[in-house]
């Protein structure tokens, strides 16, 4: 982690470290599980006392906000977490209709952050923009679908923190948590349609393209057009999930040369 702390000015108290530290986790700037440079390291780019920064931690972490782990360290704590809660999570994932509106709100929520984003983005997060879209074009010739459907997760998170509107950020952030908890099954399926990851790939590029370009309007409509593809991609996924349970089963149940099958292939 760089040095994302600066100097507290003036009266040097423990509220202000608190302070600090709640707006970087607020902007963004610190996430769940980011670990915090040691008590050393934090007072002296603070430029406070140990027993100030102790103080502050002490009232962080009361908050919820820090964590301190078995073994050492002090973490930002999952407040991403808290909003979607457990058994909201399980409904969620266990009713069509809910899936269909997840995609809903995501489409209004991304073509806002992205036309926010192509308006706002600095040129710094055009260069971390620009470091993610690489990173996805590799995972792309890779062909590693797991490394995919993370980086997809971290692009989408990305032109959020480029829209730099605190609300947005955190909502969209639980939104996404929902995919990188497992909630939609088929995820990961989509990958695996013909044609799917380089037409995602593709889409991706459009909106990237359209933020660091600083195009609003091509950047909202590329961002809703990509919803509305993976609203037909999940359906066209969650069909081919049932066809192939379906040949399990039919595989399972017959015999071939009077011998049954009860595997992926004929003994």
């Amino acid at each position: 982690m760089g040095e994302i702390f600066s100097r507290i000015e003036h009266v040097r108290t423990a509220d202000e470290v608190v302070q600090q530290v709640e707006s970087l986790i607020l902007e963004g700037v610190l996430s769940s599980g980011d670990r915090l440079p040691g008590e050393r390291e934090l007072a002296r780019q603070f430029e406070v006392s140990r027993p100030i920064l102790r103080d502050a931690l002490k009232a962080l972490e009361q908050r919820g906000l820090l964590v301190t782990r078995h073994g050492g360290g002090t973490y930002v704590a999952d407040v991403t977490g808290e909003i979607f809660a457990r058994p909201v999570m399980d409904l969620i994932a266990s009713h069509r209709k809910a899936t269909a509106d997840y995609l809903e709100y995501r489409r209004a929520m991304e073509s806002i952050a992205a036309e926010f984003a192509a308006r706002r983005a600095t040129a710094d997060d055009r260069a971390l923009l620009h470091r993610i879209m690489a990173r996805m074009e590799a995972a792309h010739v890779k062909g590693d679908l797991v490394e995919d459907a993370a980086i997809d997760v971290e692009f989408h998170t990305a032109i959020g923190e480029c829209a730099h509107n605190i609300v947005l950020l955190h909502t969209l952030r639980s939104c996404y948590r929902l995919l990188s908890d497992g909630v939609f099954h088929n995820r990961l399926m989509i990958f695996t349609l013909p044609g799917a990851r380089d037409e995602l790939l593709a889409q991706h590029r459009a909106i990237h393209d359209a933020v660091v370009n600083g195009d609003p309007e091509a950047a909202r409509s590329a961002a809703a057009r990509h919803i509305d593809y993976v609203e037909r991609a999940m359906v066209e996924a969650d069909r081919f999930d049932d066809w192939r349970r379906v040949s399990r089963l039919r595989l399972s149940q017959r015999s071939v040369g009077g011998r049954r099958v009860t595997g992926d292939a004929a003994e």
